[in-house]
């Protein structure tokens, strides 16, 4: 509990509050008391998206052995605040994803301030009870449902007798979210068996025949010495023991081993850069401004893969001194920090908005006294959000990780290569074409793709989590509805 890491990890946590608390005590004029406790309550949502969502992305690295627990922490510390600071959204709608229209209601800003609150608080409630039972749900299904509840709850208090608060739900929204749980799962998982059943067709399975195949070969070159008697042998036998043994060593050198690890893994190195780039640069660099059109944007992508495929082609080339086994585990190691740290950048650019958002409007109302269009997030906000990420993949993401990497089926980093670039691949094209999914939910139907090639899905733990999933979003939006209640009557609004 009190170990030297966690000392070190908590006091940067603690350290960060306490500068951004007396930042924002300076910044605002007054509501200071709701300032705080809006403030720990954005922080808790952080740091239990760190627990769940952060975890659940480094979950197949950490189960495949490809990266330890500190070394996931690591990585994610520059990668989800480089993301968040580099390519986090500079504005943030108040009305997080057109779920409510709020327009048409006559209401004091302030209680748009508990709606917020009370979003955050359930939302972080809910994230913490399924990270502690292992569980990895959506953190968008959650702030949408808390938001959806408070703003029901704001609803039912100012709109005039016999309005229909249900009227102002953009019902639309909410049937794409519904949709998104069963689709999710099912795209991911087609990507990550498509892809891993490449992989284990062309390189796996043929290093195992090959590898059957050279010590077959090397036991009868040793069941041929064995047999042979140099010294009462004929000189026909001695020509028929050499030429036997040149024809084994013939076939021995044949039969390349590495052949197949040559020529599929460039292209899959190839494929992962081009997905993982695509990603970066249509999804979790869109906020940074680049002014790069697509013919750019995809020159830059043929350029990285192609320089990929020459690394990878290199790499393969000089392996020859390990097993075709080790030299494929090795290999798809490094792929796979590869697609986690990919998956860490975009998450931190687009999901800690999650966070951020909610918590950028209630600020920027508190400053203002009005609800606005757009909400700008202070820069030093972003930065303690993105900490308070990397905290919560620290201190409770462990049972996250243990689920997604090893419970739900066995992760090695062929496996885990496939489920991240299944995910990613999904995550890009459902980006373009503008479908909501979930990442979340996406990389769980990956790691289920896996299973299901394997024939080792542990569907008895998919019920509870998959339940976890439907429920997300009611739980969400019901204790939000009871904490902007309770927000509203203590502040006497």
């Amino acid at each position: 509990m009190f170990s030297r890491d966690n000392l070190f990890f908590g006091g940067i946590f603690v350290a960060a509050i306490a500068v951004f608390m007396i930042w924002g005590l300076n910044y605002l004029a007054q509501h200071h008391t709701l300032f705080i406790l809006a403030t720990i309550f954005g922080l808790f949502m952080a740091f239990n998206i760190g627990g769940n969502d952060v975890a659940n992305s480094f979950g197949t690295s950490v189960g495949a052995k490809t990266l330890t627990v500190k070394q996931a922490l690591i990585i994610a510390a520059i990668f989800e605040l480089s993301g968040a600071m580099l390519a986090g959204a500079a504005v943030t709608d108040t009305i997080r994803k057109g779920i409510v229209d709020i327009s048409q209601m006559d209401f004091d800003p302030m209680l748009y301030v508990f709606v917020m609150m009370g979003a955050l608080l359930s939302s972080a409630l809910w994230l913490m009870y399924a990270s502690t039972k292992g569980y990895p749900v959506s953190t968008t299904h959650a702030i949408v449902g808390g938001i959806l509840g408070g703003s029901i709850a704001l609803g039912y208090v100012t709109m005039p007798h016999g309005g229909n608060i249900f009227g102002l739900i953009h019902w639309d929204q909410i049937t794409k979210i519904a949709i998104s749980w069963v689709v999710s799962p099912i795209l991911g998982g087609m990507a990550s068996y498509g892809i891993y059943w490449y992989l284990k067709k062309n390189i796996l399975d043929y290093n195992d025949d090959v590898e059957a195949k050279i010590n077959g070969i090397k036991l009868q070159v040793k069941e041929l010495k064995a047999s042979y008697n140099e010294s009462i042998a004929t000189e026909e036998e001695k020509v028929s023991h050499n030429e036997k043994l040149q024809e084994l060593n013939r076939l021995q050198k044949k039969s390349n081993a590495f052949y197949a690890l040559r020529i599929h893994a460039p292209l899959m190195a190839a494929f992962a850069t081009a997905m993982v780039a695509g990603m970066l640069l249509f999804k979790g660099l869109k906020h940074a401004h680049l002014q790069l059109d697509n013919t750019q944007i995809f020159m830059l992508i043929a350029t990285f893969s192609t320089l990929a495929y020459g690394i990878v082609y290199a790499i393969v080339k000089v392996m020859h001194k390990d097993s075709p086994h080790k030299a494929t585990m090795r290999l798809f190691s490094m792929l796979q920090v590869l697609t986690a740290s990919a998956f860490a950048f975009s998450h931190g650019a687009n999901d800690i908005a999650n966070a951020i958002g909610p918590f950028a409007a209630i600020i920027d109302i508190l400053a203002t006294g009005q609800i606005n269009a757009e909400s700008p997030v202070p820069i030093i906000a972003m930065a303690t959000f993105g900490i308070a990420l990397v905290a919560g993949l620290w201190f409770i993401g462990k049972e996250v990780i243990q689920t997604v990497g090893s419970r739900i089926t066995e992760i090695f980093p062929v496996t885990g290569f496939s489920a991240e670039l299944g995910a990613t691949f999904i995550i890009l094209l459902a980006t373009k074409l503008g479908i909501p999914v979930s990442s979340t939910h996406i990389l769980v139907g990956a790691i289920i793709g896996i299973g299901m090639l394997n024939r080792n899905a542990n569907w008895a733990l998919m019920r509870p989590i998959a339940m976890a999933w439907i429920i997300t979003l009611p739980a969400a939006g019901i204790m939000s509805a009871i904490f902007f209640a309770l927000l509203k009557i203590t502040f006497g609004y």
